[in-house]
C-alpha cells in the first residue's frame, strides 16, 4: 500500500484535492487507498455506509488516472478523486438493488447511468455503492436490510444520518469518499447533508439526466451531489448537468433580498434549530443582506395536495405494483405501507394533482421573483436517536414527516436548493437551506457561496 496522502486539509474540498494532485503532494492511488482504509476500519461506519465496495476496481482506476496525469492527459482537474455512488444508480456489471432485497436477484446493469458516465469521464474513482433508505422512500436513512449509518453527531448514542442518501453523507463526513452521488425527491440530498454536517445540492429536476437511476417519483426525482462545500457541489453539478465548467464566483451578500417564509417552514422548530438558524440570519443581516420575513401562502397548499400520498405514492406504486404481488413480504414494512398508499389514488386524483402542482409552481415562481433566494431550516429537527425509532412505528412516522417537510416544499414548487452546514451547541448539526425557483441553479449556487463565506468568516 502506498503512503497516505499529504493533504492540505484533513477534510479537503475538491479544489484542494485537485491542487494537491496537480502539485504532486498526493496521488490518485494514495487518495483511493486512504478512503478504502477508512471504509474498512472496523471501528468506523464503513460496513453500514456501504452495501458494496469495489476495492480492486477502484485501485485499478486510480492507477490508470495516475498514469494519465503523469502523461499530462488528466481528463479533468478532479481525475483520481474517490467518490461514492448511491445504490440506486446503474453501474455496468453490478446489480442495482436500490437498498432492497427485492431486487437482489436482478440482472446486473449492462451500462452505467448517464450521471455515472459523466463522473467517470471526469476521472473520478468510484469506491463503492452507498446504503440508502429502501427505494429512497424515507427522510431518515434507516434500512432494516443493510443497517442504519450513524451521523457523526453523538455517534456513540447513535443518531440517524438522514435519508435517503444516508450512506453517501456519512461517507463524505467520515472521509470514506470525497463526494457522493445522490438523488433528491423530497430532501434526500439535503437532509443527510444537514444531519451529517456537510453540503448537499438539489438541482432543478430536469437539470441532470435521471435515466439509469431507479425511480421513486418521475415528477419529483432529481440527481445531485453531496460534498464539503458549495464550490464542490457546483463543480459536480456542472459535470452532471453537462454545463460548461467555470469557476464559481461567490455573490456578495450585501444587498441580497432573502425571503424567510413564515408559512409552514418555521413551524415547530426544535430549540437548537431555531436558535442556530436565527444566529445565521443575524450574521447575514449584519453583513448587509436584507432579511425579509413574510408569508408564502403557496406552501400551505402542499400538504392538502399530498393528502393521499402525492406523486411519490402514486408513481412508486405504478413502478412497484407487480413486484408487490411477487415479493411484497420482502419489503421494509415502513416503505411498503407508503408505496401501497398509491393504490388509493384514482386516475382523476392523479390528474387533479398534476394540475394543482402546475398552478402551484406558477404562483410560487411569481412570489419568488422579487427576491434573490429563500432561506429556511433544512429540517426542523436535529437527527433523532436510532434507538427511539427502531421499534416505534408511530414515532418513526412522525419524525420522518418532520424531516421531509421543508425540503419537500422546494421539490413541489420545482425549485433548486442547497443545504449548508451550521453548528449549534456542542456541534449539533443544523442545515441552512438556500433555495430558488426552477432553472436558477447557477445564480443560486453563487448566492449560496457568498452566504457560506459570510457564515464561515
Amino acid at each position: 500500500m502506498s503512503a497516505l496522502p499529504l493533504l492540505s486539509s484533513p477534510t479537503p474540498t475538491l479544489a484542494v484535492l485537485a491542487a494537491d494532485l496537480a502539485a504532486g503532494r498526493t496521488t490518485a492511488r494514495a487518495l483511493t487507498e486512504a478512503c478504502l482504509a477508512r471504509i474498512q476500519d472496523p471501528d468506523g461506519e464503513g460496513a453500514r455506509a456501504f452495501v458494496s465496495v469495489d476495492a480492486e476496481g477502484a485501485v485499478a482506476v486510480a492507477d490508470a488516472q495516475g498514469a494519465l496525469r503523469k502523461a499530462g492527459a488528466a481528463t479533468s482537474p478532479f481525475a483520481g478523486i474517490p467518490i461514492a455512488v448511491k445504490d440506486l444508480f446503474d453501474i455496468a456489471g453490478q446489480v442495482t438493488a436500490a437498498g432492497s432485497r427485492v431486487l437482489a436477484d436482478a440482472a446486473p446493469a449492462t451500462r452505467d447511468a448517464p450521471a455515472v458516465v459523466r463522473l467517470r469521464r471526469a476521472g473520478f474513482v468510484i469506491v463503492g455503492r452507498n446504503t440508502m433508505s429502501e427505494f429512497a422512500y424515507s427522510g431518515l436513512g434507516m434500512n432494516p436490510h443493510s443497517g442504519d449509518p450513524r451521523a457523526p453527531f453523538e455517534r456513540a448514542i447513535g443518531r440517524v444520518s438522514g435519508g435517503s442518501t444516508s450512506g453517501g453523507a456519512v461517507a463524505v463526513a467520515d472521509g470514506m469518499a470525497h463526494a457522493a452521488l445522490g438523488t433528491d425527491t423530497g430532501g434526500s440530498c439535503r437532509i443527510p447533508a444537514a444531519f451529517c454536517g456537510i453540503t448537499g445540492f438539489k438541482p432543478t429536476a430536469r437539470r441532470v439526466p435521471r435515466e439509469g437511476a431507479f425511480p421513486l417519483s418521475g415528477t419529483l426525482d432529481s440527481v445531485g451531489p453531496l460534498a464539503r462545500s458549495v464550490a464542490c457541489c457546483a463543480a459536480l453539478d456542472a459535470l452532471l448537468s453537462g454545463a460548461e465548467p467555470a469557476p464559481l464566483v461567490a455573490r456578495a451578500v450585501t444587498g441580497l433580498r432573502l425571503l424567510v417564509p413564515t408559512t409552514i417552514a418555521l413551524d415547530g422548530l426544535e430549540g437548537e434549530v431555531a436558535s442556530t438558524f436565527a444566529a445565521a440570519l443575524t450574521r447575514l443581516s449584519a453583513a448587509g443582506a436584507q432579511i425579509i420575513e413574510a408569508p408564502f401562502p403557496e406552501f400551505a397548499d402542499i400538504a392538502p395536495m399530498n393528502a393521499k400520498g402525492g406523486f411519490t405514492a402514486a408513481e412508486s406504486y405504478a413502478t412497484h405494483r407487480k413486484l408487490l404481488e411477487e415479493k411484497g413480504d420482502a419489503y421494509d414494512p415502513r416503505v411498503l405501507v407508503r408505496i401501497r398508499r398509491g393504490a388509493e389514488q384514482s386516475a382523476a386524483d392523479y390528474l387533479d394533482l398534476v394540475a394543482a402542482r402546475a398552478a402551484l409552481v406558477e404562483h410560487a415562481t411569481a412570489r419568488l421573483a422579487p427576491f434573490d433566494a429563500l432561506l429556511l431550516p433544512t429540517a426542523p429537527i436535529l437527527p433523532p436517536r436510532i434507538a427511539d425509532l427502531a421499534t416505534d412505528d408511530a414515532a418513526y412516522g412522525k419524525v420522518n414527516l418532520a424531516a421531509l417537510r421543508n425540503p419537500t416544499l422546494i421539490n413541489m414548487i420545482d425549485g433548486c436548493a442547497i443545504s449548508l452546514p451550521l453548528s449549534g451547541t456542542g456541534g449539533a448539526p443544523v442545515g441552512l437551506m438556500v433555495a430558488g425557483a426552477g432553472g436558477q441553479d447557477a445564480a443560486l449556487l453563487a448566492i449560496a457561496a457568498g452566504i457560506e463565506a459570510t457564515l464561515k468568516g
